[in-house]
């Protein structure tokens, strides 16, 4: 057993932070996850989603040390098993390089109704169809803009892309794609949070964060 521990004891928890990695492994097969303790019993779970922009949830739990990188396969066998602790095998730690964004210091600066989010994404994969690939330009094209609390801030595709390929939005029915979903059947009441630091944006959903350096690409990389 690593000294490398990872205990959730609460199964309703374990099987979010399953969610959210099986979503990150489906985006790329070779992923890290980066745990960090953020609380006296809670703890971020961090991974690239491959739009350049990062994932996050939050979940109930004991983590040592209090920063970790893990490997998402190696992860995901250990929520799958019975033990009572998650074995996070080799340390990969090298593998994760850049800052993450920091927990305080973000202002909020609307609401977006999610259902619209959802549109957008699936306007995007109507017109990644039409080129039969998604162009760098579309992921970097501005699709919505926000105001409030004295800010502006500009959304880009990619990270509303990321946003929906995390199943962060709550959706009704087995929708396996995002094309599959009807946005007319999304409670209109269910928003999604901007907020903004000087340096970061991030959105919160009801199933986890997308975070994403304003004003340029992500400085993060992870090695393989």
């Amino acid at each position: 057993m690593s000294d490398r521990l990872l205990e959730i004891p609460d199964p309703v928890e374990r099987a979010n932070l399953s969610a959210f990695v099986t979503r990150v492994n489906r985006l790329d097969e070779a992923a890290v996850v980066r745990m960090r303790v953020r609380g006296s019993d809670t703890l971020t779970a961090w991974a690239p989603t491959g739009f350049d922009v990062l994932a996050v949830r939050v979940v109930t739990g004991v983590l040592k040390p209090s920063d970790v990188t893990v490997a998402g396969d190696v992860l995901m066998r250990g929520l799958e098993s019975h033990a009572a602790g998650v074995d996070l095998g080799f340390p990969m730690d090298s593998s994760w390089r850049g800052a993450l964004p920091p927990d305080q210091g973000f202002v909020h600066i609307d609401d977006v109704p999610a259902r619209a989010l959802v549109s957008l994404a699936q306007r995007g994969v109507e017109i990644a169809r039409e080129h039969g690939r998604t162009p760098s330009s579309l992921l970097d094209s501005k699709v919505l803009t926000v105001t409030g609390a004295g800010d502006e801030v500009t959304i880009a595709m990619r990270t509303v892309f990321a946003l929906n390929a995390m199943g962060f939005i709550p959706v009704p029915g087995n929708a396996q794609s995002t094309d599959e979903i009807d946005p007319e059947r999304i409670d209109p009441n269910e928003m999604v949070r901007v907020r903004a630091s000087k340096t970061w944006l991030r959105l919160d959903a009801r199933f986890g964060s997308i975070a994403t350096r304003r004003g340029s690409e992500l400085s993060v990389m992870v090695r393989s």
